[in-house]
């Protein structure tokens, strides 16, 4: 009995993704690459979902041919679509429902970051801090970035219920419970806006997404499908440092380029590694559910926060 018990405990066997099916939205680029590789890499069916087609198809052949060449079962496919808007939401699950049974996993991960500020200098008047945070900031970058971080991730969210509630009748339904899970961010929590590169709008709607997280886990208990969240703090990507990315899509931070903040951890910002490990405790913990993960490398430690 004990060595079944260590069998079931195996890395290979709680993380074993075959038959899992998983829509990541923002899945082609940044951190939602890092997650849609890592379920591939684990066996998953992966549904990558970002704005242009052509980009996602090249990112899926990337990796669907490093998968065969390795012969692992995962694979990733690409559906463009504006997560943005209601209607879309409705179309991908129309979309992914002609080719999957059920969805295991839904990963609201997709955001911009928009309408940056610099901060006027010490000694400064309300003029300056108006022309600054009000002159400085346009009403699209607050649509925008509200949209996409906050309000997409609504639609979605009950637009993929039924394919959710699905994945409970399937054979696979006995190992991983059906789950959304929000990518919010430390700026969701954080009172310095140093953390967000000066934006307001990403850290309005971070913090909108932050918090609804655990709202609609006590709407969905139910149905019995979990919403958990993701909140990163800093991780290269397009996002941080734009066209850093490889032919792969891994993002790298040029030579001598430095960031704004530094992750106060010896590792100055997070990994594709760290981000992979995370992804896979969460698809694979049942127990688990309401709750928003900070994988920040101690940043919130040094910057004011109510996290």
């Amino acid at each position: 009995m004990a060595d079944a018990v260590l069998d079931r405990l195996t890395a290979g066997n709680m993380f074993d993704l075959r038959g899992v099916v998983a829509v990541v939205t923002g899945g082609g680029t940044g951190i939602g690459l890092m997650m849609s590789t890592t379920l591939v890499a684990n066996g998953a069916t992966v549904y990558i979902i970002g704005p242009k087609q052509a980009d996602l198809d090249r990112i899926a052949d990337t990796y669907n041919g490093a998968a065969q060449k390795t012969n692992r079962e995962g694979r990733m496919y690409g559906i463009e679509g504006d997560i943005r808007r209601k209607s879309e939401a409705t179309r991908l699950a129309t979309e992914v429902g002609k080719r999957e049974k059920h969805v295991t996993v839904l990963f609201n991960n997709a955001g911009i970051h928009a309408g940056a500020f610099e901060r006027p200098p010490p000694g400064s008047t309300a003029e300056d801090f108006r022309a600054a945070y009000f002159d400085g900031v346009s009403e699209e970058a607050f649509d925008d970035s509200m949209h996409t971080n906050a309000i997409g991730p609504y639609w979605l969210t009950f637009a993929f219920l039924p394919m959710l509630e699905k994945w409970k009748e399937s054979p696979g339904g006995a190992q991983f419970a059906p789950q959304i899970i929000m990518t919010s961010s430390l700026n969701g929590w954080s009172k310095d806006p140093a953390t967000s590169s000066f934006s307001f709008p990403y850290m309005y709607s971070k913090s909108a997404i932050g918090h609804a997280t655990a709202s609609l886990a006590h709407e969905l208990l139910p149905l019995g499908i979990r919403v958990n969240g993701i909140a990163p703090g800093l991780f290269v990507t397009e996002m941080t440092s734009p066209s850093s990315a490889d032919a792969v899509g891994q993002s790298h931070l040029p030579p001598g380029k430095i960031l704004g903040y530094e992750a106060p951890i010896a590792q100055t910002s997070g990994t594709n590694r760290d981000m992979g490990a995370l992804v896979l405790f969460l698809v694979s913990n049942w127990f688990v559910d309401g709750e928003t993960v900070l994988i920040d490398g101690g940043t919130l430690l040094k910057f004011p926060s109510s996290f």
